[in-house]
Formats: structure tokens, C-alpha cells, sequence
């Protein structure tokens, strides 16, 4: 037959050659319709031959190859060749399908790893059987049974773009016995038996394994991989030679296949343990296979693997002789119909193979989304739906998410990400569980889906199941996670999002499903039989509590080791690497149980140090990651001086500064009875660092950078011992353990009492006392000392730590009242009898001041002062500072009395305000409110504006259960002093109706702004509240409110909110009456003296005072000159002084910092010289809070996790955890000569500029000093530091807003589906855009009044190719309720028009849809002047009422409408593809003044326009191509149906 292919063929195949060569046209556009035909049918044995000659790496996937009994003369060609049905036989990849289903998983040689050049055939023999020919190699037998007549198929898949003919003729020689013994070689298949010796001596264990080979078939389904990072065997040898010894991964996958069969035969209900490989039955039993022959296996102690097939008699029971079972690998083809695969119908990214069970997303590194598959099917009850992850990509954030839904994939309209569908969904994404897109359960499981590098490898499972109770339940590994929902419908479809790292799966079909976990320890048993069994002793008289021992636990990190029988964890290699260091605990911590650690060893390699913790991961089933704050569920870590909870920072400032720790010291934690955390550092508390800590936790230890090695201190004998009575007193910090207490002399027994006032903590064995919630309570924090004092004993303690946010200071004095006798009051001045207290300088008995200017001033002391109290033998008082007698305070005492210390502060507490809602009564001097009638008017503001990250807090006295709903709070711009008198008339019943000047508000878990949704699930519902809860809001220095729930900081709630702003609370519903406990932060400087600067001292007044009176005196400084540090990446080339840096290889490895310091409000910038586009993504910058002159630079910036602040694409990382999404320009799109540049404001905030212009706050709180990062990754190669320094002067800032604080479904013009509308907050990236300046003098010569325009110049837009490029904008969005998609104007220039005053303050217009209307030159001043679209204009894109005989759908009169005369009919477009056409908006002719050449330009409008005000309808032209691949011609023309329903929103120009 001739070389040649059919004529007819796929859409986008173009023929050459004489019909020899076809190509697949728009190659790097399209991936599919790429078929091509042989001309005629194929002889027997002729190969029909073709060569790849070209081949793009856009997509995956590549040639198909195979037969066809379909004529192509008439065929109605498929997308691709697996669409093929009628007969067909298709090779892709390395699996064989017919008629679109697989029929072969592995053959031959992988088509998708094949490169230009080699040849691929196809052939079909004498004996009617299948062979695929790869560069001339028969790759054997890929089915059987064809017909007689087929044709030969390719299809130019994915990569494949362009094949030639190359031959079709039979191959040179073949000898037909040789060739049928390959064949049935292939096809053959082998099992695997364990045998084993049982012998019952430890030292005399052997084994053997004996294989032989079974005539029948085997699927892969069956036996899912044990591991994916192990290559198998392709055969196994017939004996144990020294040659033919298994490697250790071979020899770890025979017994993980050989145990699973074991299992799934148990699991059969069969008690037959020797399996056989069976024929299409799979039947058990059959004669076994043994050491040395065949025979029975009964009495060998271990049973064979069945080598026939066939039915066969039950052989006995395996262990009659004491041993291990025969095993045997049960395997057999599993072909039905009803299979559960993925549906057809997919997500638009989502490539389908494998016979519809691999869905792989095309794109990866481009897109993170519209990655949806569900189930061909319904699941079943008590169904397994599993999957496995095949492939990751580390580019994105987030990854897989996996969950059920009622709707039909046949009738559904896919949605980017499955969460923002809103009906009928569950979904397990992160560790959390969302029902329709809301989070209904933030911890479900251990396991985060987000977290694949770190809490698994690729080729884990997933699995979900709904019961037949209507439970689901999700399985990960085989490890049932509970139950995750009740009352799941009964028909639900499988759903799997592809999204963010996650990039291939496919579907397990695991029917006999064992438990994985149960596997795998057998599998560890198997191969070491000493694991699990107890260790000898190695102690003749172990102590008797040994087995609850607090030991590490031997599974630890993959750089650590355990020694010392479990004592001391360390990292052999330290200063070869700084992580994966992460050692638990062997058991869970009981309550109060103390886990201390000394550091033993340091190296000075790496920045960072140990870090301590506590998780309720189980470390026998927990992967561990390479650092515990990367853990995402379960977890609280001390790290540095922060406490991070699931891998999120949720105290800053916190305790001493672990990375300043040396070797010898120790640092502990304990979880308490109450569920607090606290920390130790050399014996010496911290304070509680996290509440409602769950009771079973592990203890953790990182060793993270320097630390090398730490051990256990569980004993006394471990502990340095306790000082003797010193100067200090019987109370000075001992740098022992707090769980020392014991160890302390006998006379030196003076502490605290356990009996205490509320807010008072005593821990280190009574030793310590301290304030908790210290920044929300000033009283009740009474200390009493557990017995009376002798005479001429020193009481004397250290003060460790202090807040400077109240007035006052400590109390300190004697009391005769025993402490089980006393009633502790709030303060101890309260008490009047026999009790005398030091109050700053005033000596108080019995509550009354009897002395004043006594010889020192508690309210003066600082950080490290020491106080001490004696009665002397004559009765006399005296205290001491520092050691220093200041002489009688009073005398008279009487012989016992006990020392009491108040650690009292005299706060300026917070007021409301006289105005309120009617049914409020205030009392206490303003500072409670009571509601004493109805539900509703209860709303009270503060008494004065808040200040900066000044917190309004209450704490809720009362509740009536009789009413639903609970206490709203928010921050508002109306003053109360603007109110009137009467109550009545200027406040609404409820705080979500209060809208007459702008309102934040948190109304359970919802975040409304002037009562508009905002935000669902915020933190913890306020609904749940209830007597002594508290709950507090701040405004932040980035604009942002903040709600606090008892002390925790639940994160950014709102985001620009004003700076002139009250708090505001609403006692709405149950709650009745609540009490101010917050006070005003301290204004007076001499009020309370600055703490010293110890290094345990944090002092948050610090850093607003000295240095701003510093500076005001100080000449301008000069600017710092910047150029790159010498250490950097391994590619990097350093010129020009170290002012240029190229990177010269490779794509990463391209990290560079500079050598110095970046100053505060100095503005570094650099230029991007090259760009490489062979490469995809593009350079990221930063800050680094470190120096880097000994950084150990990784391959990517993403890669540092230790005090580093990044900027990718449009992103915002701190420690490689996204803070902002949105921010700036994608970075990815600067072109070349862009200059970008970095600056850290007086306030601590990193701001980035581009093009000279800035971006807002990307991140707060930068560290000083602080050093520019810039990663020249992928296409960026060469930078050049600016040398022309900027400064910035003036902006506060409170003005520079982050746009990343918003979230997802808050974003204008943003990724995800937005229902709420603002005008959007859009910048210009370029200083000067030529194109811009071009329409704006257009827009001059139209002599149009500057009133009708927008005065703020960031709202004027240009879409030219390079602006929208930079900026980063979608093609696309939605906008309204319910949303709508829209096109952007790409090629327009808009110029914002000036919206009337009636419509900002509605907010319908934020719900409406935007639409476009091109018009005439001559039409742009009427429209204007009457402020909206009119249907009389000149422009013929407006129209008169239509007639009947035009479109009938609009032809119509509407029922009830008004006559058709006074009805205008304006016509609108989704795209200004459409309503930028000529016919619509005709071009006038102009010149340049400027450049005196001659353009034509266009004019047209961006509406806002009212949904179901318009009808949507097919175009009026009569066009057939689509003008815009999103909107149909059916359904690009929107015509409006009533009057008011449109608003101008901006003017378009386009210039040509």
C-alpha cells in the first residue's frame, strides 16, 4: 500500500508533501484536533511507519498511534484518537485502549517520551493481533482479536505537532517461533511467594524467595504501588544466585505486595492464606510452591503462593508448624462497565487518560486552576473513591481538594476552583472541611492537603466514603480521619479540584481495601522482626516507671538521630544543613508535666536556633516535615521570641529570644490543667503563650540552624543545682528547672501561696507570679507567700517583666489574714483590717493613706529591680530596693503576718460615651452598660476616637437566653457627639442598620461595611459569647480592624478603614450588660517610666519616642550606597562594581542581597536589564531581616524560611507563607528596563515601587536592619542597581493600603467571583505611558467640561498591550449579583467619569453588572450632559424600540410596561470586540498636535448597568465568526428595557 495519509482529517491538520507530512496548525494554541488517517486500509504485517519531526513543549502528552476500523472517507472526525469508538485500537503513553477504555495499562515504550526524529509504527499480523514498533523494535503484542480491514491512525496530540510517512512495509525478518515466544513472555505475568523459615531462634532467622511464573493476566488495580520512588523489577530471577540478589527497594516491594494479598484474601472471607494466581476466578488455594518443589505447604510452617490457574482444592491452614503464612501476589483483571472513572466532561484545563482514570492539569506552571473532575457516576454507599497523586508542582500555594456534590457533571458549569460553588458541595480542603465554599470545621484531620512536601510524598492516596448513615468520611493513606459530615445526600457525585501544586491523579480502584496503615507495619515486621518487640534492659534494675518515661521518639527527621536510649536527639550533619531536625516526644505530655531540653550543642553556621513545642501529631504516623512551622494543623512552636500556632505567628513579641540561647541552656514547656501553654527559658517562665491547648500532646523540638544537640532533663541529677540564700533573697530566679522545687534547701522555703487572686498565675514550683492577659486586666492579680515570715527574714522578689501600657506599678506589703481565710479583693487596698501596703510612695494601713513621700516610689521601678519586705523583731516594716534598707515604713505589726504582693496597675480605663440607644443604661462612671428593655437599641460608642492599634475591649456581664443572636462590635466614622440629644431620633435599633456615615461591623462571624457583606466565617461567632467572654476591636496601622476574643487577635477583619474612628458595640439580643475592661494607652510620659533595656524587656513605647525626638534635631543623611554583597547564588556574576549582577546558568540558583543595610525611608531600586523568555515565571525581591554574609543561599528565595519578606508575581510571602494576594503588578510581566524598587518606612513597613511609582504596604513590622533580596529566577538574568537615589517624603502610613488584606471575594476585578462592587483601587505601573498621552490629547481636542470627569487621575486606565501586561490583569472577570462576566477593554484608554452623589451612596450599584456602548464622536457631550445613554442619539449603536420583524425576543412589548415610545432601547456588550466595531462607534479623523501625524480614534463607554434591566440577545449584524471567544454571538448583544437602569462609569478612546 502507498506511504501516504487520507485527505480527510482532523480540523487543525494541514497535508504536504503529497499527502506524506501533516501538521498540526496553531500549535502553541491548541492541543487536539490533530488526526490523521492512513490512505488506505493496512496489510497484513505491513508497519506503517512515521517520524515526529517537530514537537512544542506547551503541553503535555504527546503522539498517539493505532488502528481503526472506521472508513475515513467517512468519518466524522473526534477531538482526539481515544474518541475513536466502532473499533479501535489506540496506543497512548504506554497504555493500550480500545474504543476509548483501557484494555492494557503498561506496554511497551512510553509514546510521551519520545523526541524529534524517532519513528513510531503501528502493525497488524497475520494472527490478527496488535504490535507497536518503536524505532524499529517490536515492542511485542498490544491486543488481539482485530478485524481484517483497518487503517492506520496518529494522532498530532499535545506535544506532537508535525509527523512524516516515513514507510509501510513489512519488517526485514521475522522468525514466527521466536516471535510467538516474546509474545507469551510478555503477556506472562509473575507472583511472588514468601517463604520463610521457622525457626524460632532470633539469630537463626533466614528466608528465601522462590518465584515462578503464572500464565495468567494481572491488572495494576490490584496491588496499588507501595512505593512510587522505587523502580520495580520488570522480572524477578528463578533463584538466589549471588548475581541475582534483590536490591533492598525490590525486596521492600515483594513483601509490601505479597502482604497486601495476604490481606485482601482475609478481607475475601477466605481462610485459605496460600493465594494463588488464578484464571479468570481468581481462585484461592491450588497447589503451593515451597523450597526446593511443589507440594501442599501445610507443614512447612509457611504456605505457597498458587502457581496454577484453575479451581483447586483448599489447601489447610498456614501455622500449623508456627510460622509466617504463604503469600501470594492475587492479581486479576478487573473489566466493568460501571467502573468509577472521571467524567467526560472536565474542567477546561483537565486533560483525561488511563481510560478516563488519570486527570492531569495541562499548564502547571501557568495556571493553578480550572482543575475540576468529578465521577462518570453517583458514588455508592459505603463506596471507596480514592485517588493517587501522581505529580506536584512547587510554584503554587495551596494544592488538591477532594470532596462530593450533588450536582451533574452533564448539567454543571464548571467553576474555576470547586469552593466557589455554593450549593450542594463538601469539600476537604487544607485540614479543613467547606460545605458550599464556607468553612464549616478548620481542623478536621492531622493531615493538610496544602502541605503535600511536607506531610507526605507524591503517590499517597486520598479517599472519601460516603456510609450508608449519610456520614462522610475521608481517608488519607488508608487512615479513616472521622467523620467530616452527617447527613451527606444520598447521590453525590465524586469531585477532585486540581488546584495549585496539585497537577495529576488517578483513580485507585482498591474494591478489596485494606488498611494501609495495617500494611505497612506489616510490611516493617516483615522485613525487621525485632521492630516492636521491647528492648533488653540495660539496667539490672530498671527503674519501675521506665515504660512512661519521657523519652524522644525514634522516628525523627531525616538530618536527626537519637542516642542515649532516647535522651539526646542531634543533627550528625549540622553544618551541612539546618533543618529537618524535628524530634517528638515518645509519648503525650500528662497536664502539668514539665519537657525541658538543654542544648548541648551550637554550631555557627546558620541563622536561627532551637525551637520548642508541643503538637497532637501522633509521631509513630506522623511524616515529618523538614521544619515544625511548617506543619499546618495541631501544632503551637516557640521560634525565636514568637509563638507561631499551625505554622501562623499569633504572638510577636513573646518571652526571651531563643536564638540568642548558648550552649548549656534549657528551654521547656508544659501544657496545663486549664489547656494554657507556657515556656521556660533556663528555668525562668515566659507567661502563657496559647489557651484551649487539647489535652493528648506531644512534646517537639526543632533543631533548627544552629542548634546541633539537645537532650532530656527528667531528673534532678540532669538539673544545675539551686543557689544558697544569697543577697537576692529566697525568692531571685534560679536558672534550674521549674520542676525543682523539690531540690531546694529546706530553710529556703519561702513562695508563693498556691490560693491567689484570678488573673494571677504562680508556676516555677510557686517560685514565679505573674499577670496573664496583662494587656486587657490590670487587677486581681493578689500574691500571697505560702507561710508567715519570720523575724528578720527577707521577703525580696525580682521584677521580670513589665508592659508599659497602664499607670501604676506593683503593691507590695504584709498582711496579718491567712491566706485560706482571705477573700482576695481586686486590689489589696480594699482590705480594711491588718493589712499595710507600699503604693508608690504612700504607706496605706487597712486601705487609708497614713504616711506619703515614704523613701522610694514603686511606681518608678523597672525591668530587674528588686523589692524586698522584713518585720523586724521590734514589730518595725522595712522594704528594701535593690538590696537597699529605705528605713521604717510602719511599726507596730503584729508577730505573724504574711507578705502580699499586688501586681496592680492603675489603668486609665476607657469611657463610653453619654450618647446611646434608648433601652441603654450607663453606669459605673460610663464604664458599664446595661440594656434594660427589649432586643434591640442598644448601641454605645466609646467616649473618644481610638488611636492606633489602641484596643476598645468589654468583657460581658449579663445574658438573657430568651433572645436569639448576640453582641455586634465595630469601628465607625460617625461621631457621637454629632448626635442629638433624643436618643430616639438619631440611632437605628441595630448596629448592621447603622449607615448613616460609614460602619465596620462584626455581627456573629460576618463582616459587614455600612451592612453590606463584606466577609463570612471571621474567627470565632460572636454568637457563641458568653458571661466573662471578652471581646475587644483595634484599628491597626495598616487601616485594618483587628477583633480580639478573650485576648486573641482573630486577624484582619476589614480592611481601609478610616483614621477618625469610635469604637462601637451593640448589646444586642442575649447579651445585656457589659463592663469596659481595656483602658487608653498611657499619654503622660512621666507617668510611667521607660523599662531599661535589658534584653528581657519589651517595651512597645520604645520605638515611638526617643528615636522621632532624635531625628528632629539631626542634619538630612546621606544616602547609603548600595551595591551586592559577594556572597550570593552559585550562578550569579557580579560587574560594574558590584552594581551589576547576571545570572549565568540555569534558570535558579540566581539569589543575590546587598552588602548593606537598607536605611529606613531610603528607596532602593535596580533596573531589569535582560530578559531570557526560554524561561517561564520571573524575578522575585525582598527583604531579609539577617545578615547575609554567611547565608547559605538555597536554589530559590521561596526556599528561606527564617526572617524573610518576598515578592512574587503579585504576592506577598513572609517565611514562605503567602501574607497578600494581589498586591502590585505581577512581576512576572515587567519588562525589560522596568525598574522596581524597595523601601522601608519610618513606621516598619516595606513598600514596593515600580517605575518610581509606589504600591502600597506590602508587609509591616520589617525588622532594622533589613537587606534588599533580589532572586533572578527564569527569565530575569541581569539587574542593575539605580544609583539616583529617591527619597520619599510626606504619605503616612495609614494611606498606603494593601490590597492583599482583602479577601478572595472581596477582590475587584480579582480571580475568584466577586458579588460586592467598588470602584477599583488600579494604578498605572508606568510613569508614562505613550499610548495614554496620545488618547488624553484626543480627549483635549473634544473640548468635553472637566466637571464630568473623575479629579483623581489613579482611576484613569490604560489597556495597552504593556500597561495591562504589567499591572497584570485578567482578560476576563465577573461582577454583580448574580455575577455576570465581563471583558476588559484591552487596546482602550478609559478616563473615569465623575460619579453623581446620589449614586455613591447606594449601594445597589455595587451589585450591577458592567457592560460597554460604542457611540458616535458627535453623541459624547448629549450623553454627558444628560448624564446616561439616550436612545435618540446620532450614534447608530442606539436604538429606537424594535420592531416585531427584527427579533422577535425583543420585538415584544413587555406585560404591563409602559407604550413603546417612552420605552428606550439602548444597546450594551459584555466586550468592546463588539461594541468597538465601526458600525457601532464610527472613527473620526484627527492630528497630533504634538507629533502632527494623523490617527483615528474611537470613543465608546464603560455603564454600570442594573441586572434585569436588559435582555440578552444574538447579535444584530448577522455575524457568524465569534467576535469574542468567551460570549457567543447569541449572547453579546444586551438591550436595555427601562429607563434609570445604566450609569456612565468611564469614557472610552482607542487611537490607531
Amino acid at each position: 500500500m502507498a506511504a501516504e495519509l487520507h485527505p480527510r482529517s482532523g480540523k487543525l491538520i494541514g497535508l504536504s508533501n503529497s499527502n506524506r507530512t501533516a501538521q498540526r496548525n496553531q500549535p502553541v494554541q491548541e492541543f487536539n484536533h490533530g488526526l490523521v488517517l492512513s490512505r488506505e486500509p493496512l496489510r497484513d504485517r505491513d508497519v506503517f511507519t512515521v517520524r515526529i519531526d517537530k514537537k512544542v513543549n506547551s503541553w503535555s502528552g504527546s503522539i498517539e498511534i493505532g488502528v481503526t476500523a472506521l472508513d475515513p472517507a467517512a468519518l466524522e472526525f473526534p477531538s482526539s484518537a481515544t474518541g475513536l469508538k466502532g473499533g479501535s485500537w489506540i496506543v497512548s503513553g504506554c497504555s493500550v485502549l480500545k474504543d476509548g477504555r483501557s484494555v492494557l495499562e503498561e506496554y511497551g515504550r512510553d509514546l510521551d517520551q519520545l523526541g524529534e526524529g524517532d519513528r513510531v509504527g503501528i502493525q497488524r499480523n497475520g494472527k490478527g493481533e496488535l504490535h507497536l514498533w518503536v524505532n524499529g523494535q517490536d515492542c511485542g503484542t498490544a491486543a488481539s482479536g482485530l478485524p481484517s480491514r483497518l487503517w492506520a491512525v496518529v494522532d498530532l496530540y499535545g506535544k506532537c505537532t508535525q509527523v512524516t510517512v516515513v514507510s509501510c512495509e513489512p519488517p526485514a525478518e521475522i522468525d514466527g517461533e521466536d516471535d510467538e515466544e516474546v509474545e507469551d513472555e510478555l503477556v506472562s505475568t509473575q507472583a511472588v511467594s514468601i517463604m520463610a523459615d521457622a525457626c524460632q531462634s532470633q539469630d537463626d532467622r533466614a528466608g528465601a524467595i522462590v518465584l515462578s511464573e503464572a500464565g495468567a493476566t494481572t491488572s495494576a488495580e490490584e496491588v496499588p504501588d507501595a512505593s512510587r520512588s522505587h523502580s520495580r523489577p520488570d522480572k524477578f530471577p528463578n533463584n538466589f544466585d549471588p548475581d541475582g540478589v534483590l536490591t533492598e527497594h525490590q525486596l521492600f516491594d515483594v513483601f509490601n505486595n505479597a502482604i497486601v494479598s495476604l490481606y485482601r484474601s482475609e478481607e475475601e472471607g477466605g481462610e485459605d492464606l496460600g493465594v494463588g494466581v488464578g484464571g479468570s476466578d481468581s481462585s484461592r488455594g491450588g497447589t503451593g510452591s515451597s523450597v526446593g518443589g511443589r507440594g501442599t505447604g501445610s507443614d512447612s510452617g509457611i504456605g505457597g503462593g498458587g502457581a496454577g490457574g484453575g479451581s483447586s482444592s483448599n489447601s489447610s491452614p498456614a501455622g500449623s508448624s508456627g510460622g509466617v503464612a504463604g503469600l501470594g501476589v492475587a492479581t486479576g483483571a478487573m473489566t466493568t462497565n460501571d467502573a468509577l472513572l472521571f467524567h467526560e466532561k472536565c474542567g477546561t484545563l483537565i486533560k483525561l487518560s488511563n481510560n478516563n482514570k488519570t486527570a492531569e492539569r495541562r499548564r502547571p506552571l501557568d495556571e493553578f486552576n480550572n482543575g475540576v473532575v468529578m465521577t462518570n457516576r453517583p458514588l455508592r454507599h459505603n463506596e471507596m473513591f480514592e485517588i493517587r497523586i501522581d505529580k506536584l508542582v512547587d510554584k503554587w500555594s495551596g494544592s488538591i481538594e477532594i470532596g462530593v456534590t450533588t450536582h451533574n457533571p452533564n448539567n454543571l458549569d464548571y467553576p474555576a476552583t470547586m469552593t466557589n460553588l455554593r450549593s450542594g458541595t463538601i469539600m476537604m480542603s487544607g485540614c479543613g472541611i467547606l460545605t458550599n465554599g464556607k468553612g464549616t470545621r478548620r481542623e478536621y484531620c492531622e493531615f493538610s492537603l496544602d502541605e503535600l512536601q511536607v506531610s507526605w510524598q507524591e503517590g499517597d492516596h486520598i479517599g472519601l466514603m460516603r456510609k450508608a448513615s449519610g456520614a462522610l468520611h475521608f481517608y488519607i493513606n488508608g487512615i479513616d480521619q472521622g467523620v467530616a459530615a452527617n447527613q451527606t445526600p444520598g447521590v453525590v457525585y465524586g469531585v477532585v479540584d486540581l488546584y495549585g501544586m496539585a497537577v495529576k491523579v488517578t483513580i485507585v480502584h482498591n474494591h478489596n481495601h485494606s488498611d494501609r496503615l495495617r500494611r505497612n507495619n506489616a510490611i516493617m515486621r516483615a522485613l525487621s522482626p525485632d521492630v516492636g518487640r521491647p528492648r533488653p534492659a540495660l539496667s539490672l534494675t530498671p527503674e519501675p516507671d521506665v515504660s512512661d518515661r519521657l523519652l524522644f521518639h525514634s522516628n525523627c527527621g531525616q538530618k536527626a538521630a537519637i542516642i542515649s536510649d532516647g535522651r539526646t536527639a542531634l543533627r550528625p550533619h549540622a553544618t551541612d544543613d539546618f533543618n529537618h531536625g524535628v524530634v517528638l516526644s515518645n509519648r503525650p505530655l500528662h497536664s502539668n508535666e514539665v519537657f525541658q531540653v538543654r542544648i548541648d550543642k551550637m554550631v555557627d553556621k546558620w541563622a536561627g536556633s532551637i525551637e520548642i513545642g508541643v503538637t497532637t501529631h501522633n509521631p509513630a504516623y506522623l511524616q515529618l516535615p523538614s521544619t515544625m512551622t511548617n506543619l499546618r494543623s495541631g501544632t503551637w512552636m516557640m521560634t525565636g521570641n514568637g509563638v507561631m500556632h499551625n505554622g501562623t505567628t499569633i504572638l510577636d513579641e513573646y518571652g526571651h529570644n531563643l536564638d540568642r540561647l548558648k550552649a548549656g541552656d534549657t528551654v521547656g514547656v508544659v501544657r496545663k490543667e486549664d489547656g494554657s501553654l507556657h515556656f521556660f527559658v533556663n528555668g525562668v517562665p515566659q507567661g502563657p503563650a496559647a489557651w484551649n491547648v487539647p489535652p493528648s500532646v506531644y512534646a517537639v523540638v526543632d533543631l533548627y540552624g544552629q542548634a546541633a544537640q539537645a537532650t532530656i532533663m527528667d531528673d534532678l541529677a540532669d538539673l544545675p543545682p539551686l543557689p544558697d540564700d544569697s543577697s537576692e533573697g529566697p525568692t531571685a530566679m534560679s536558672p534550674g528547672s521549674p520542676c525543682s522545687v523539690s531540690g531546694a534547701a529546706a530553710g529556703n522555703d519561702l513562695r508563693f501561696h498556691q490560693l491567689h487572686g484570678t488573673n494571677a498565675v504562680i508556676t516555677n514550683g510557686g517560685r514565679t507570679a505573674l499577670r496573664q492577659n496583662c494587656r486587657s486586666e490590670f487587677n486581681d492579680a493578689i500574691v500571697i507567700s505560702n507561710r508567715c515570715l519570720r523575724d528578720g527574714e527577707l521577703f525580696e522578689i525580682v521584677i521580670q517583666k513589665m508592659v508599659d501600657r497602664w499607670s501604676g506599678s506593683i503593691e507590695a506589703g504584709v498582711t496579718a489574714i491567712r491566706p485560706e481565710e482571705l477573700e482576695f479583693p481586686n486590689t489589696m487596698t480594699d482590705i480594711d483590717y491588718d493589712t499595710w501596703m507600699l503604693s508608690g510612695t504612700a504607706i496605706m494601713q487597712d486601705g487609708n493613706t497614713m504616711r506619703n513621700n515614704y523613701g522610694c516610689d514603686l511606681d518608678s521601678l523597672t525591668t530587674g529591680s528588686r523589692i524586698g519586705m522584713m518585720r523586724t523583731a521590734s514589730g518595725d516594716m522595712h522594704y528594701f530596693i535593690n538590696g537597699l534598707d529605705q528605713g521604717v515604713a510602719c511599726t507596730g505589726l503584729p508577730p505573724e503576718v504574711f507578705a502580699v504582693v499586688d501586681l496592680y496597675v492603675t489603668g486609665v480605663a476607657h469611657r463610653l460615651h453619654s450618647k446611646h440607644g434608648k433601652n441603654v443604661v450607663l453606669l459605673g462612671d460610663g464604664c458599664q452598660a446595661l440594656r434594660v428593655d427589649g432586643y434591640a437599641h442598644g448601641i454605645v460608642f466609646s467616649a473618644k476616637e481610638l488611636k492606633t492599634d489602641e484596643v476598645f475591649e468589654v468583657k460581658i456581664n449579663k445574658v438573657d437566653d430568651r433572645w436569639s443572636g448576640s453582641l455586634h462590635v465595630g469601628l465607625t466614622t460617625l461621631q457621637p457627639p454629632e448626635l442629638p440629644s433624643c436618643p430616639l431620633s438619631g440611632l437605628s435599633p441595630s448596629l448592621t442598620q447603622l449607615r448613616s456615615k460609614v460602619t465596620w461591623v462584626l455581627a456573629g462571624s460576618e463582616v459587614r461595611r455600612n451592612g453590606v457583606l463584606q466577609r463570612q466565617n471571621y474567627g470565632c461567632s460572636l454568637d457563641r459569647l458568653t458571661v466573662g467572654n471578652r471581646v475587644g476591636v483595634k484599628r491597626c496601622s495598616d487601616d485594618t480592624m483587628h477583633i480580639l476574643i478573650d485576648g486573641e487577635d482573630m486577624g484582619p477583619a476589614a480592611t481601609a478603614v478610616a483614621k477618625n474612628v469610635y469604637a462601637v458595640l451593640d448589646l444586642y439580643g442575649k447579651v445585656t450588660a457589659v463592663s469596659i475592661v481595656s483602658s487608653t494607652l498611657a499619654e503622660d510620659s512621666e507617668s510611667v517610666k521607660a523599662p531599661s533595656l535589658s534584653p528581657d524587656s519589651c517595651s512597645e513605647g520604645e520605638e515611638d519616642s526617643t528615636p522621632v525626638r532624635e531625628c528632629e534635631n539631626e542634619p538630612d543623611l546621606v544616602p547609603t550606597v548600595m551595591m551586592f554583597l559577594e556572597n550570593h547564588g552559585k550562578n550569579i556574576q557580579l560587574s560594574n562594581q558590584n552594581l551589576t549582577a547576571a545570572r549565568v546558568s540555569s534558570y535558579n540558583q540566581g539569589l543575590l542581597v546587598t552588602a548593606q543595610a537598607l536605611p529606613r525611608q531610603q528607596l532602593f531600586q535596580f533596573q531589569i536589564d535582560r530578559l531570557n523568555p526560554s524561561w517561564t515565571s520571573s524575578l522575585s525581591l525582598g527583604v531579609i531581616g539577617h545578615s547575609p554574609d554567611r547565608l547559605n543561599f538555597p536554589s530559590t528565595a521561596c526556599c528561606l524560611k527564617r526572617s524573610v519578606w518576598l515578592l512574587q508575581r503579585d504576592s506577598v510571602f513572609h517565611n514562605s507563607l503567602k501574607i497578600c494576594e494581589n498586591y502590585g503588578p505581577n512581576l512576572d510581566t515587567c519588562p525589560e528596563g522596568t525598574v522596581l524598587g524597595l523601601l522601608v518606612d519610618s513606621s516598619g513597613s516595606l513598600h514596593l515601587f515600580v517605575n518610581g511609582m509606589d504600591q502600597g504596604v506590602a508587609a509591616q513590622d520589617i525588622p532594622s536592619p533589613c537587606f534588599p533580596l533580589i532572586d533572578l529566577y527564569g527569565q530575569c538574568e541581569q539587574v542593575t542597581i539605580v544609583t539616583n537615589h529617591v527619597s520619599v517624603v510626606g504619605g503616612e502610613r495609614g494611606d498606603m493600603h494593601c490590597q492583599g488584606d482583602m479577601e478572595k471575594a472581596d477582590m475587584v476585578d480579582g480571580i475568584k467571583e466577586s458579588v460586592c462592587w467598588t470602584p477599583p483601587p488600579e494604578v498605572n505601573p508606568n510613569k508614562t505611558c505613550e499610548y495614554q498621552a496620545l488618547c488624553s490629547r484626543f480627549k483635549e481636542l473634544l473640548t468635553l467640561p472637566d466637571g464630568y470627569f473623575n479629579e483623581d487621575a489613579k482611576y484613569n486606565l490604560c489597556y495597552c498591550e504593556s500597561c495591562h501586561k504589567l499591572r497584570g490583569d485578567e482578560a476576563y472577570y465577573k461582577r454583580g449579583e448574580p455575577p455576570r462576566d465581563y471583558a476588559l477593554p484591552f487596546g482602550w484608554c478609559r478616563f473615569a467619569l465623575r460619579i453623581k452623589t446620589h449614586c455613591e451612596v447606594s449601594n445597589a450599584f455595587k451589585k450591577w453588572h458592567i457592560a460597554y456602548h460604542g457611540t458616535s464622536v458627535g453623541s459624547l457631550r448629549r450623553i454627558l450632559d444628560h448624564n446616561q445613554l439616550l436612545s435618540d442619539s446620532s450614534s447608530i449603536f442606539s436604538l429606537s424600540p424594535v420592531k416585531t420583524e427584527g427579533h422577535g425576543s425583543y420585538g415584544e412589548p413587555e406585560e404591563n410596561s409602559a407604550p413603546e415610545r417612552e420605552i428606550p432601547r439602548v444597546q450594551l456588550s459584555p466586550t468592546m470586540r463588539y461594541s468597538g466595531l465601526e458600525v457601532f462607534a464610527p472613527k473620526v479623523q484627527f492630528r497630533d498636535p504634538r507629533s502632527l501625524r494623523c490617527h483615528q480614534a474611537q470613543v465608546g463607554f464603560q455603564v454600570c448597568v442594573r441586572p434585569g434591566s436588559y435582555k440578552v440577545g444574538p447579535t444584530s449584524l448577522g455575524m457568524s465568526e465569534p467576535l469574542d471567544p468567551r460570549f457567543s454571538n447569541a449572547e453579546i448583544d444586551w438591550i436595555t428595557k427601562e429607563k434609570g437602569g445604566t450609569l456612565l462609569y468611564g469614557l472610552l478612546i482607542r487611537v490607531e
